[in-house]
């Protein structure tokens, strides 16, 4: 019997890394071992749930450690002929690094130094990591190709931007090919209940107050969650020729943040809105080219329309409400 591939995904419990590992596992020719340090950033329940899920899979072996722990993390590479690796594991939040910048330094950083350096000594063939949008800053023109200016803003864009010149400078010392994906927005289903539209939704359902910022006048180039998994899961197959290359994830179809509270307004009954002044750690507009993607990959992408990811996203929350 053919022997099955081993993925390594770290932050497999997180929205992305959990949505990517599901959907690998229906192969049947591929192992998923999956790395998660399970932090209280937001819901653990919902961390939890998610990763019951995947375990309910025979291909599924999951670690409960950290990136910072070199040595269990050594332990891992070791014990497992791992072929490629998915870097989804961060600390997400761009408010939240200005109250605890050290959790940034630690996961996004140290934690990413550790795991490429790891990556070079067991000649991994391929390494895919999440960057961020929030690399641009908020400078125009509009839309960001991959070789805009970069400025990134806050400490969260920052340690992002930090990890691609890295892997960027590594990417000349090894043999690996390496991916970095700039996502833009990502939502859906088993989305983070930190970001807007989840935020929305609970706010709706606890009869709560909802903080909209600068009366909702941002733009964000929302991409949902199937989309950006698609991408991937070409992406791990795909036949790559560099030894380092970056691309945007994003539909680049910009949407105003009052048109999405619009499209959800018609499934949820409308919470208290709390209007706040614009936060100086937020970007006015997001708004990407995928044209490099689609190129790339030989196809163009059917990037899902906003309303019909909105209801999914809905009908998700009515039957999951409860680990939020």
């Amino acid at each position: 019997m053919k022997k099955r591939k081993k993925i390594l995904i770290t932050g497999v419990a997180g929205f992305i890394g959990f949505s990517i590992a599901k959907k690998l596992l229906r192969k049947k020719n591929l192992q998923i071992i999956g790395i998660d340090n399970l932090n209280q950033y937001y819901s653990k329940k919902l961390k939890l749930k998610r990763l019951q899920i995947l375990k309910k899979d025979k291909n599924f072996v999951f670690y409960n450690t950290d990136l910072v722990d070199k040595k269990k993390l050594e332990f891992i590479f070791k014990k497992n002929k791992i072929s490629t690796v998915f870097n989804l594991a961060a600390q997400a939040g761009v408010r939240y690094s200005y109250e605890n910048p050290k959790s940034y330094t630690d996961s996004n950083i140290i934690g990413f130094i550790n795991l490429i350096e790891l990556i070079k000594n067991y000649k991994i063939k391929k390494f895919i990591f999440a960057s961020s949008s929030s690399v641009y800053g908020d400078e125009k023109p509009f839309p960001k190709l991959e070789s805009s200016e970069l400025n990134p803003i806050n400490l969260y864009s920052l340690s992002k931007l930090t990890n691609e010149y890295f892997a960027k400078s590594m990417s000349k010392l090894m043999n690996t090919k390496i991916v970095g994906l700039r996502f833009f927005t990502i939502y859906g289903p088993w989305g983070r209940p930190d970001m807007l539209i989840m935020k929305y939704l609970i706010a709706s359902k606890k009869n709560i107050d909802f903080l909209l910022y600068n009366n909702g006048d941002h733009f964000r180039d929302f991409t949902y969650i199937d989309d950006a998994v698609d991408i991937c899961e070409s992406l791990l197959y795909k036949k790559i020729k560099k030894n380092f290359d970056i691309f945007n994830i994003c539909s680049s179809k910009p949407l105003h943040i009052t048109k999405v509270i619009k499209q959800i307004n018609k499934y949820v009954k409308k919470p208290k809105i709390l209007k706040k002044p614009r936060d100086k750690a937020d970007v006015y507009k997001t708004f990407g080219s995928n044209k490099k993607i689609n190129s790339f990959l030989k196809q163009r992408i059917r990037f899902t329309d906003y309303k019909k990811g909105v209801e999914t996203t809905c009908n998700w929350f009515f039957e999951n409400h409860k680990f939020l």
